[in-house]
């Protein structure tokens, strides 16, 4: 029989489409956001999904639909903790006890605590690692059950996906899957993809933009960007080009890329491949919401090696 998840704050299902290509069985998922949870059954048609705020859900309301699970994965919001958040606490503490998308992350301890999973794998960015933040999350996880916990660092370029990503993922194992020895630049995973205008792939429709901010993408170099915004402490791009023969910038749900040979942004399909999508995973929702599913989400490819190294070095 397969191991099995339940995926909280699943979003499009990134995370869990990589645990699905490594062997396992996703039972269960959980978001708040409509258009979420439909992408979501639509990947994962044999999961149950519930679109439910995870503060009103207890494990009784997942034990009903299923008591068979191996795993919870999750990633609650990071806004309460990047940096490329202008409106963050200024007190770290408070981006967890204080900042209500922060005590999501919360949520998924108690939730954690409550189902008593065998392993649980917690994503988000590095600077939830920022003291007190680091110690908090030890504490509240012992509070459940947890004695040890790991902070496992990984770069998602480094497991096949063709964006840089470096992130978190905090669990009650070590996670420590081998490089892969293939780095795929923008140029690769873009090719074969038709023109926006002549394409039936899903989430490949052209995105229309303004005619000043077409001039203004057209001058732009590679590399560049077209505009900046400020992050908590220093000016943050977008409207990036993107240069053909390298790994792409990280990819943030307010990402938008210029294409690097034609004078347009990046379709959702195309930005979607940058973070190691295939063309049969489907977003769903306005435009925007789908770029949020796909930038805001877990890589497949990293997932992918992470639920691998879970099935050879752990569960078996």
């Amino acid at each position: 029989m397969k191991p099995t998840v339940i995926d909280l704050f699943c979003g499009a299902g990134g995370f869990s489409r990589g645990f699905k290509e490594a062997g396992f069985n996703i039972v269960l998922a959980i978001d708040n956001d409509p258009a979420c949870g439909k992408a979501f059954k639509i990947n994962f048609p044999n999961a149950v999904v519930l679109v439910e705020d995870i503060k009103d859900v207890t494990s009784s309301d997942i034990t009903y639909h299923t008591r068979n699970y191996d795993i919870v994965i999750g990633s609650p919001p990071c806004e309460p903790f990047t940096g490329a958040n202008p409106k963050r606490e200024v007190d770290p503490i408070d981006r967890l006890y204080k900042d209500p998308m922060g005590k999501l992350t919360l949520e998924f301890i108690r939730l954690v605590g409550e189902l008593k999973p065998r392993i649980f794998v917690m994503e988000n960015v590095p600077a939830i690692l920022e003291e007190p933040i680091k110690k908090s999350l030890i504490n509240e996880f012992k509070s459940v059950g947890y004695n040890q916990i790991y902070f496992n660092v990984l770069n998602a370029e480094n497991y096949g996906t063709p964006s840089k990503r470096k992130r978190v993922f905090i669990s009650n194992v070590p996670i420590n899957p081998r490089p892969i020895n293939k780095v795929v630049v923008v140029a690769e995973a873009l090719k074969d993809l038709p023109p926006p205008y002549e394409s039936t792939i899903p989430n490949h429709e052209f995105v229309p933009i303004s005619e000043k901010k077409l001039r203004r993408i057209s001058r732009v170099r590679h590399g560049k960007a077209a505009y900046y915004y400020y992050g908590s402490s220093k000016l943050l791009p977008n409207f990036v080009k993107l240069k053909p023969y390298e790994v792409a910038p990280t990819v943030l749900g307010s990402s938008r890329f210029i294409h690097p040979f034609e004078n347009r942004l990046l379709t959702v399909r195309e930005q979607a491949r940058l973070m190691g999508y295939p063309d049969d995973h489907i977003f769903f929702g306005g435009r925007d919401q789908q770029f949020n599913q796909v930038g805001e989400s877990v890589p497949p490819p990293l997932s992918y090696a992470i639920a691998k190294f879970l099935m050879e070095k752990i569960l078996m």
